[in-house]
């Protein structure tokens, strides 16, 4: 289009004079202009033309009405100059050209840009491998990651991507699971363990069973949140869309009033000139990007971090959020047992007593005797062989280890050896913990704590949310008693215990009760009704389960730093929508009296070409504005950074 608009510029008449050049004598130049101009208007002029007339069938006047009557005006213009019918000054060929090169390189700028925040999809999309390799019979057969079924077993090799959601069989592996969970640690996955598509197999190889393929998989679910959230409506886009077809009538009356206006004072030629050059100006181009690519490029961005949107709503409330609500299990802790504490007996130190308590355990599947047995291999212990084991309901478990029979269990197990428990157990029960006893040829030799253990990263995202000015309050079915240590322990501000989970949502409706604008963060299960009561319903460590309906907000990860990241990206979102909004009214309010000719009283008008060039000017300044939130660092560690930065400063 631009070759097309060179040689219409060039050899314009209206162009040289203004620049102060000759064209050459021949015949041929006066219709180089009307030639390639026609091409312009109908080629380059086409988008916007059926845009106009998709807007006028629509009856939704908008900005591709307001560029198609600009154009259209300026055409049958020049056309009436250059065939004399009209007076020479409205040969505006060049402007024409100019015009519609510049809006559609606009446009183009636009288009790229919103391309690009589909790119979170294409990256998900590329995580699947090219190829599977299923095992059939003994043999290895390269398929299609499309062309497998639920219970498939397939391989996957050191370095490979795994090509469907399923459950280890063989074989264990530190996984990288950064594009579910946007964390970049890697995650050790053993025989038994679920894993994810696209999620890749670090160090070591595996064997798969396939439980999901193509839509069920996480993968799929993750894309279609985020398509969804793309493609859905906000509050803001409304807003600006309401906006676009205002400014439609506002700038078709000010082009009407011109008209008049510079006809009554007998400058009709002047007054055709000045109503294009308004319907230029008010052309509101840029209006209609400032909230989509705003919202599209947070979008992308979130997915990345690991924030999935599935609300714009929810994104643009969270920013006005003062009330931060956790369930307690699952998203402060782990919401699984472990053991916190050892008091050994005697001559046996901390140890001794875990590793003796690990070896009784070890062929034990209750989730405590799995937490006794990953204390030990945390701590790097060498665990004796034990024989002879045997499990007793509700009493505990017993084994021989190197000639010593070792027993494991609760209350029960004291009772039928006639041994006392520990003193420090009354203190451990008050804080709600599990005890579990050790002995030995049926001596206590020492007690074991175990508790819902309070993830590591809780400690700063309560610490980070009251430094965003938000009061952190903590829900559970838990005893006051339990609630009440791990509230301390974080610093929570207000603790609802022992509520069941139907009654959470009342719970929620109370704080609102208060004028608080709540976010309720949850495990998305038992949480359901008071994530949709909520203000912002955030589901936590949601990776393989993403299709929670009642949240606005999925956190891919158990991280609740999480939740900062949420609140980072609304704040900058806002302030870029806010941003752009004000740019894009605010030129339109000083650029149409200009180009009116508010000012030729003191002898100052301004040309259309010049308008073309400032309303274009604006869709990329906004266009560059919105990509600066491409900078904004998601991950929960630097979210919540941010936050402790700023409330450390003066």
């Amino acid at each position: 289009m631009l070759v097309l608009a060179v040689p219409v510029v060039g050899l314009n008449e209206m162009f040289a004079q203004v620049i102060g050049y000759r064209l050459p004598d021949a015949a041929w130049v006066p219709w180089i202009s009307p030639l390639l101009g026609t091409v312009i208007y109908l080629w380059g002029g086409w988008p916007f033309l059926t845009g106009a007339i998709s807007e006028i069938r629509a009856r939704k006047p908008g900005m591709m009405l307001l560029i198609g009557l600009a154009i259209t005006v300026a055409f049958v213009a020049s056309w009436g100059a250059s065939s004399g019918l009209l007076s020479h000054e409205l040969n505006f060929w060049w402007e024409l050209a100019l015009l519609v090169v510049i809006m559609l390189a606009g446009h183009w700028i636009e288009m790229r840009s919103l391309a690009q925040t589909t790119s979170a999809l294409d990256s998900l999309a590329a995580l699947l491998p090219d190829e599977a390799e299923k095992v059939v019979g003994d043999d290895i057969v390269k398929v299609a990651p499309a062309d497998l079924a639920v219970g498939d077993i397939v391989i996957v090799r050191p370095g490979s991507a795994v090509p469907a959601d399923g459950r280890i069989v063989d074989g264990s592996a530190s996984m990288d699971e950064s594009m579910v969970t946007g964390e970049s640690k890697t995650v050790r996955r053993d025989k038994g363990a679920q894993v994810v598509a696209g999620t890749v197999a670090t160090d070591s190889g595996l064997r798969i069973e396939v439980t999901a393929t193509g839509d069920d998989t996480a993968l799929a679910g993750i894309q279609k949140l985020v398509a969804d959230a793309q493609a859905s409506s906000s509050r803001a886009q409304r807003i600006a869309d309401t906006a676009a077809g205002w400014l439609f009538w506002f700038a078709l009356g000010a082009a009407a009033i011109t008209a008049v206006v510079w006809s009554l004072v007998g400058l009709p030629d002047d007054a055709v000139i000045r109503t294009i050059t308004v319907l230029v100006i008010a052309c509101p181009h840029a209006l209609g990007l400032a909230i989509p690519l705003v919202v599209s490029i947070a979008t992308e961005r979130a997915a990345r971090g690991g924030v999935l949107i599935k609300d714009r709503l929810a994104l643009e409330s969270m920013r006005t959020v003062d009330a931060v609500l956790f369930d307690k299990t699952g998203t402060l802790t782990k919401g699984e047992p472990t053991v916190t504490g050892i008091e050994p007996v005697g001559d046996h130190d901390e140890n001794q007593v875990l590793a003796l308590a690990a070896a009784a355990e070890a062929d034990s599947e209750h989730p405590l005797a799995r937490a006794i047995v990953g204390a030990a291999r945390t701590r790097n212990l060498s665990v004796p062989k034990a024989t002879d084991f045997s499990s007793s309901p509700a009493v505990g478990v017993t084994a021989t280890v190197d000639g010593t029979v070792v027993e494991v269990g609760g209350p029960y197990l004291l009772d039928q050896h006639s041994v006392s428990e520990l003193a420090i157990a009354d203190t451990w029960r008050s804080e709600g913990a599990i005890i579990l006893h050790v002995l030995a040829d049926r001596q206590v030799i020492g007690a074991l704590r175990l508790a819902d253990e309070i993830r590591p990263e809780s400690r700063d995202a309560v610490t980070a949310l009251h430094a965003a000015g938000a009061q952190v309050v903590m829900i559970t079915g838990d005893a006051q008693a339990v609630a009440d240590t791990v509230a301390k322990d974080l610093g929570i501000d207000r603790v609802f215990a022992g509520v069941r989970p139907e009654d959470k949502a009342a719970k929620v409706a109370e704080l609102q009760a208060e004028g608080r604008k709540v976010a309720m963060v949850g495990d998305g299960v038992n949480d359901a009704p008071a994530l949709a009561q909520a203000d912002v319903g955030i589901a936590i460590g949601a990776g393989t389960d993403v299709a929670i309906g009642s949240a606005g907000v999925i956190l891919a990860s158990s991280d609740p730093r999480s939740v900062l990241s949420v609140i980072d990206l609304s704040r900058a979102s806002y302030r870029k929508m806010k941003q752009n909004l004000w740019w894009a009214a605010g030129y339109n309010l000083i650029s149409v009296p200009l180009a009116a000719g508010v000012l030729a009283p003191i002898g100052f008008v301004l040309p259309m070409s010049v308008g073309a060039i400032l309303m274009s000017a604006s869709t990329v300044v906004v266009a560059l504005n919105a990509q600066l939130l491409r900078r904004l660092d998601l991950t929960p560690q630097a979210s919540t950074a941010k936050f402790l930065d700023h409330s450390s400063q003066p």
